[in-house]
């Protein structure tokens, strides 16, 4: 697991020793244990890596690395079939001077150019220098666990993992990115390419970039796409085979390291299943993590503690405190991007509090998305069932539940007319409503005049029907899960775990995001992942009763977050107050300050506005921190 960055001139100029060192050294903590610099013979293309050793400990595995004196690359990520590769490639008469996985991407790239791609199985993004060829290829792993950040006028072509390091270059001057931010407040992250500064990107999962640098031609193209339309059918009994067979396959080879492996046990049914086939495979204890609260709402720790005993793994605790949020300031700085998941706190204090003790990771992210585990499946089902019986009743239900509520006053009728007027809604616009910071609607009431003016042509929601519109998912049901996979999980849920955890010095490795693993889900008929009416995950958890208890498995989902409802009544309203409402407050510029008032005064834990708040203060932080 690395850093990487580079930079290719076009133009004029040279690519000197003391920029790549410059960027290397903004994302130090991503690689604390090598660092590396090339630069080409003409000084037009450099590259530089900094290095966070776990397979092939020796100074071979130093990068960036040369490969038949024709290519040079800087990686990030792990490729967890490296070793089967490397013996077809060796079949071949390829010869290796390491064991690592990065000249296996390398051989492949000599075998294969840009096809290459399809035979790695694990995360990664990386940068290959063809250096009699003068061409650069720029790739990202399918499902973007590892980020790929880039700035491109022309002229110039910086890139790196992080945005940190993009920002030292001379030719990157930042501005704040409207259109990122306006949609920023509805998802709560920046859809991509987009990342909140203007004409700073990000390359999107599945995709990859090539650079003709001798004829200035750049093109982008995604290599694999995720298909839910090639259902198979199997009994549950099969499926549940299917499924444990796989997940066993995929925790084992990411078992595979140099240095100290342990997980993040929140005692749900992912991370329990996770820790459970690690048990299994492991000779020693597994070190496990877990975050705690005193709000027993959002306290799961007994739960991780059930899992702890059951598999005699070597737990350690930590309680988060409304004190913890100290650490956002530097949070925001180390997410770049507007980011409003407040989960970011504890997966960052979970990371840091297991880097004492290891050095990899592992996690159950994905499990949710793949299996549909989110309350708002359930609501989405519903939704899909209803649709053609609503477009008959709509017009006359309508009408009736407002007069119904008129003359009851009944909040169930008025819960009715919401549903039937919300139910003329695009299916995309619906979902994205289930799970949304700011609708439409409200930024027209909270924007101020200006902001307004700017942004009132975007519909934030063209990201979510652009998602829905997909071939790959004749099931409208399935079109959900679609979107929560390429969008909300690259872009809040893997973002957040990456930032975090190599913030720390970490890395993270998830069994349920496996390629082999994400594609076999899909097969998988929606109504077997909610069954019912909303029995979530309901295939997961029959595959999995054997394997761990049943009080982890069937208990009430509580989700990784913080209790920003409660917590916004106390401590965490007076910090936001004296960001928010500052006389130097740039968020006033966006949302008008009346508005900001009166969410924090009527914050109440019954009637919430956590969710807006947090999302606000994260924006106005980063505000500050960038164009201050």
């Amino acid at each position: 697991m690395c850093g990487i960055a580079g930079k290719v001139l076009l133009d004029s100029g040279e690519v000197s020793s003391r920029e790549l060192k410059t960027m290397a050294d903004s994302i130090a903590h991503r690689g604390p244990d090598d660092e590396g610099i090339y630069i080409s013979n003409d000084r037009k293309v450099g590259l530089a890596n900094r290095r966070l050793a776990i397979v092939d400990l020796s100074p071979k595995g130093h990068q960036p690395m040369f490969f038949r004196n024709k290519y040079v690359i800087t990686f990030n990520g792990e490729i967890y079939n490296h070793q089967e590769e490397r013996q077809k490639l060796e079949k071949m008469g390829y010869k290796f001077n390491s064991g690592t996985d990065t000249e296996v991407i390398l051989a492949l790239y000599d075998k294969y150019k840009t096809g290459c791609l399809k035979y790695l199985r694990g995360m990664f993004a990386f940068a290959i220098y063809d250096m009699q060829n003068s061409t650069l290829f720029l790739a990202r792993d399918r499902l973007g666990k590892k980020p790929l950040k880039y700035y491109f006028n022309g002229n110039v072509l910086i890139f790196s993992s992080e945005l940190k390091a993009l920002l030292t270059q001379k030719e990157v001057e930042i501005s704040p990115d409207n259109v990122a931010i306006h949609q920023y407040l509805t998802y709560g992250y920046v859809p991509p390419p987009l990342t909140g500064f203007e004409n700073v990107f990000k390359l999107e999962p599945s995709h990859f970039m090539f650079l003709d640098v001798k004829n200035k031609k750049m093109f982008k193209k995604r290599y694999w796409d995720l298909n839910f339309n090639e259902k198979l059918t199997l009994s549950e009994n099969e499926w549940i085979e299917r499924i444990t067979s796989e997940l066993e396959e995929s925790t084992k080879i990411r078992m595979m390291t140099d240095v100290p492996l342990g997980a993040l046990l929140s005692g749900g049914v992912d991370s329990s299943t996770v820790v459970a086939l690690m048990s299994r495979a492991s000779i020693k204890p597994v070190k496990t993590f877990t975050i705690g609260f005193e709000e027993k709402d959002y306290d799961e720790s007994k739960y991780a503690e059930i899992i702890a005993r059951k598999f005699n793994t070597d737990h350690t605790k930590l309680v988060a405190e409304a004190e913890s949020v100290e650490t956002l300031p530097y949070l925001v700085k180390q997410y770049e991007e507007p980011f409003a998941d407040a989960s970011q706190i504890i997966t960052y204090m979970v990371s840091k509090l297991a880097r004492k003790h290891v050095t990899v990771i592992m996690t159950g992210d994905g499990g949710d998305e793949n299996f549909a585990g989110y309350p708002r499946f359930c609501r989405f089902k519903r939704d899909v069932f209803l649709n053609s019986y609503l477009n008959t009743l709509r017009p006359i239900g309508i009408p009736v539940t407002k007069l119904l509520y008129s003359t009851t006053k009944s909040p169930f009728w008025n819960r009715m007319t919401k549903f039937l007027t919300k139910s003329q809604l695009p299916l995309a616009d619906r979902f994205v409503s289930y799970n949304r910071f700011l609708s439409e609607e409200d930024k027209i009431n909270l924007y101020t005049n200006e902001f307004h003016e700017l942004t009132k042509n975007i519909n934030s929601y063209d990201f979510a029907r652009n998602k829905f519109s997909s071939p790959n998912c004749k099931d409208l049901k399935d079109k959900s899960l679609y979107f929560e996979m390429t969008a909300y999980l690259p872009e809040s849920q893997l973002a957040k775990v990456d930032i975090a955890t190599m913030s720390a010095s970490l890395e993270a490795r998830s069994p349920f995001l496996d390629q082999k693993m994400v594609e076999l889900v899909a097969k998988i008929p929606y109504d077997l992942k909610v069954s019912g009416k909303c029995n979530n995950k309901y295939i997961l958890k029959k595959a999995v009763e054997k394997l761990i208890p049943k009080e982890n498995i069937y208990r009430k989902k509580m989700g990784f977050t913080i209790p920003l409802s409660k917590w916004f009544t106390g401590k965490l309203n007076l910090y936001a107050k004296s960001i928010l409402l500052s006389k130097k407050s740039k968020i006033k510029t966006i949302i008008r300050e009346e508005e900001i008032v009166k969410m924090l005064m009527s914050h109440k834990e019954d009637n919430d506005f956590g969710p807006q708040l947090w999302s606000l203060l994260t924006l106005e932080l980063w505000l500050k921190n960038y164009f201050t």
